[in-house]
């Protein structure tokens, strides 16, 4: 198809509304990042747009609804899914959160958090080594950004993403945004949550922005991506 692995350099996550300018300029990015659920139809405009945009870039598809915290069992058809698009694409990099969003069968529109126990490292690990199975090839899972905790958490949220990722030998897709939300969110120190992980799990970045929501009591960040990156968060990417 073109392209291959990822370089190191800046890409850019595809839209729709980018399509058309994409084809037309090829602008100078080193990858483009979709979201996978997006091209999970038969065919149509975006599977077209796809096609025609893959060869040009290499390509990394990060999933937003597979739930792999959930407690339901594994969604085969999402993951039959998945994998059909990625024979067809050939990605260089497939991806998924350290999240939950859906029981018994019903969506929720958001990513949620997981508390960080034993139990729940047990369940994740195993989980995320039956996803890679079925995919046969190794996937990341990006640290989320969150706004509440379970007071039931004994692990830090670094060490068990860090576990998770030996256990399983899945990769890390590091928010760094995520990381700055939640640490604001929640009074942990960011550059702790950096120094913990190992770097050669990492083998993608996010940047983006965020919202301050203010309240009588207080404010809180939401990983909104419709701000540019803060200065904050470009000092942690340094």
């Amino acid at each position: 198809l073109g392209p291959g692995p990822i370089p190191a350099r800046a890409g850019i996550g595809l839209r729709a509304e980018h399509y058309d300018a994409v084809l037309d300029r090829r602008p100078s990015v080193g990858w483009l990042e979709v979201h996978s659920e997006n091209y999970f139809g038969a065919g149509g405009k975006p599977q077209d747009y796809l096609e025609r945009i893959r060869p040009h870039y290499p390509l990394s598809l990060h999933g937003v609804g597979l739930s792999i915290g959930s407690t339901d069992p594994l969604d085969r058809r999402h993951l039959v899914a998945l994998k059909t698009l990625i024979r067809r694409f050939e990605p260089a990099l497939v991806s998924e959160h350290l999240s939950w969003g859906s029981v018994g069968g019903r969506h929720f529109n958001d990513l949620l958090p997981l508390p960080y126990t034993e139990e729940a490292l047990d369940h994740l690990a195993g989980r995320v080594s039956e996803t890679q199975d079925i995919l046969g090839r190794q996937i990341l899972i990006e640290n989320p950004s969150s706004y509440l905790q379970y007071v039931e958490s004994v692990i830090p949220e670094w060490d068990f993403l860090a576990e998770l990722a030996r256990r399983s030998g899945c990769g890390v897709l590091l928010d760094v945004n995520n990381i700055y939300v939640s640490a604001r969110n929640h009074g942990f120190d960011a550059s702790a949550y950096l120094q913990a992980i190992p770097h050669p799990m990492v083998q993608e970045i996010h940047l983006a922005g965020f919202t301050v929501n203010r309240f009588d009591d207080g404010e809180i960040l939401i990983d909104t991506h419709n701000q540019p990156v803060c200065s904050a968060v470009w000092a942690l990417y340094r």
